[in-house]
């Protein structure tokens, strides 16, 4: 657990980071810090839900 959170704030401190040299603006920064991980776990729910339904058609024979 404290190596997940670790690598967590490692996470937000490089997206801040990028976003502040990319714009050198604070506030820019601290929405990309904020919204990038909610878009990323967004598209995660759904690549897994994408993932299990292709294995599941595998498992059953069903070309990909």
């Amino acid at each position: 657990m404290a190596k997940s959170a670790t690598f967590g704030v490692m996470h937000l401190g490089i997206a801040f980071t990028v976003g502040y040299l990319l714009t050198g603006s604070v506030a820019i920064a601290g929405a990309i810090t904020l919204v990038e991980p909610v878009a990323n776990t967004v598209a995660h729910f759904f690549f897994d839900r994408w993932w299990e339904s292709r294995a599941n058609r595998q498992q059953a024979g069903v070309p990909s």
